[in-house]
């Protein structure tokens, strides 16, 4: 037995040495606080987390959450997470997801306490603009979109508009990573998404047809499929009426239809399918259907006549003629 093992710290004392530590990183020994914010995070993940010893223990994590809201450490953490040490910045991302999923009754402590510093959420989406970074604040950031009330303050923000540059990033993975998270927003919260899709429908699809337009074969496909998905759910059936009314969405939605990809004329189906069974298209749709008539039915045709066992894109594509013949 080791009689001199020393005390575990207290959640005040962990939460102390951290933000001193952080204070340190501007000072003359660096790496020393570098390695002791390590130290420290590890501690705190112990506590949270249990090992494999122990258990946590829910007051030891209720006095640590509170010394951690007192002092403002989540903060502190996302301003400065780019200059601590690779595995730490991993620790950060659960810790954060760890308080985040905390509860007390139905209330959620961790989630109300950043309804009152949104500045956080708008640090971690700029995490994004560093390669550092951006996977960890990724991480975090879709763990606090599960809750409506932070999304929404995403929205309320405009901080959304973002995410269309993100999304075009040259680095494979963080242009996924925040693709992945642009999808929660728009997928999650179907209300909240549809008020905000209805308020700001001219900025959002100017930038979004944009995006279906990318010369990023990655970028346009999942655009272009979320898109699909957006359209055809319930909740955004008033955007989707004004999305299919629009000649120039449906002249693009063509041009996609003959992609060199054909992944991406797959997903341009299942968005321009929307278009033709529209029983109330308006006169702009209806002429650029019945100008292209002949063209689009021997197009239809032949198109992925390979997918002979896709028995519901068989009957939509047969469907689909049937409309366009019958106009």
């Amino acid at each position: 037995m080791n009689f001199f093992k020393s005390k575990p710290k207290t959640p005040y004392e962990l939460a102390r040495n951290l933000k001193e530590s952080i204070q340190k990183l501007d000072g003359p020994d660096r790496k020393k606080a570098t390695e002791d914010i390590s130290k420290i995070l590890v501690a705190i993940k112990t506590m949270l987390y249990g090992d494999s010893e122990n258990d946590p223990v829910p007051e030891t994590v209720a006095q640590l959450a509170q010394e951690v809201y007192t002092n403002n450490l989540l903060q502190l953490l996302v301003d400065n997470i780019g200059r601590f040490e690779f595995e730490a910045k991993k620790d950060v991302a659960q810790i954060f997801n760890n308080l985040l999923r905390r509860h007390i009754g139905s209330r959620s402590p961790t989630v109300e306490y950043l309804c009152t510093r949104d500045q956080i959420l708008f640090t971690l989406i700029q995490g994004y603009e560093n390669q550092e970074i951006a996977l960890n604040c990724g991480m975090i950031l879709r763990e606090c979109l599960r809750h409506e009330v932070l999304t929404k303050i995403v929205f309320n923000s405009n901080q959304v508009y973002k995410f269309f540059d993100y999304v075009e990033m040259n680095t494979f993975d963080i242009a996924s990573d925040a693709f992945a998270t642009f999808k929660e927003i728009l997928s999650r919260h179907k209300a909240l998404v549809a008020e905000f899709l209805e308020r700001n429908y001219d900025v959002f699809f100017d930038k979004y047809n944009q995006l279906l337009q990318s010369t990023n074969y990655v970028t346009k496909r999942q655009s272009l499929k979320l898109l699909g998905e957006i359209l055809l759910d319930r909740t955004n059936f008033t955007i989707m009426t004004r999305y299919i009314a629009n000649a120039d969405n449906l002249k693009l939605m063509m041009n996609l239809l003959k992609d060199r990809s054909r992944n991406i004329q797959f997903e341009a189906f299942h968005v321009f399918k929307v278009f033709v069974a529209n029983p109330n298209k308006n006169k702009p749709v209806l002429d650029i259907l019945a100008k292209n008539q002949d063209k689009l039915i021997s197009f239809l045709s032949t198109f992925h006549n390979d997918r002979n066992e896709d028995e519901q894109f068989n009957d939509e594509k047969a469907f689909l003629l049937k409309q366009i013949q019958d106009l």
